[in-house]
């Protein structure tokens, strides 16, 4: 199991349609036991937050936003988290709109933390703060 997603930040690693999320979006992440919750901005979303759970390395959670246009969405989201080669964290998602049509796949990864090299990170892997290492 991937450790903690307390304090880390994901930027995805691609662009989706206008009026989502794109590379320029970052998810400040937040982790309590097997509770999940994000904030998210940038690029055509002026404001996200998404609430969910956390079983192992699977995320189940809905997610709400406003676009940049003044209209509002919300959906579903379930994410397998991994580690990259390099030890950051990585979220493969399949996403359903709720409130309009359509679905997909995305893929988000963890941002280095300011002034952090690149290389292997250290830690205990686990959910709940063991080993983990503030970057969301």
């Amino acid at each position: 199991m991937v450790r903690s997603l307390d304090g880390v930040t994901f930027a995805p690693t691609g662009d989706q349609a206008p009026g989502q999320v794109g590379t320029e979006t970052r998810f400040s992440y937040h982790q309590d036991g097997d509770r999940v919750w994000a904030e998210y901005a940038g690029g055509d979303v002026v404001m996200g937050f998404l609430i969910g759970t956390r079983a192992q390395d699977t995320l189940d959670f809905r997610y709400v936003q406003l676009r940049r246009d003044g209209t509002t969405a919300t959906g579903r989201c379930m994410s397998l988290l991994s580690e990259t080669s390099d030890g950051r964290l990585r979220s493969d998602e399949s996403w359903q709109w709720e409130s309009e049509q359509g679905s997909g796949t995305s893929t988000v990864e963890e941002l280095p933390q300011p002034g952090e090299r690149p290389g292997r990170r250290t830690g205990a892997a686990g959910a709940g703060g063991d080993g983990a290492t503030a970057t969301g």
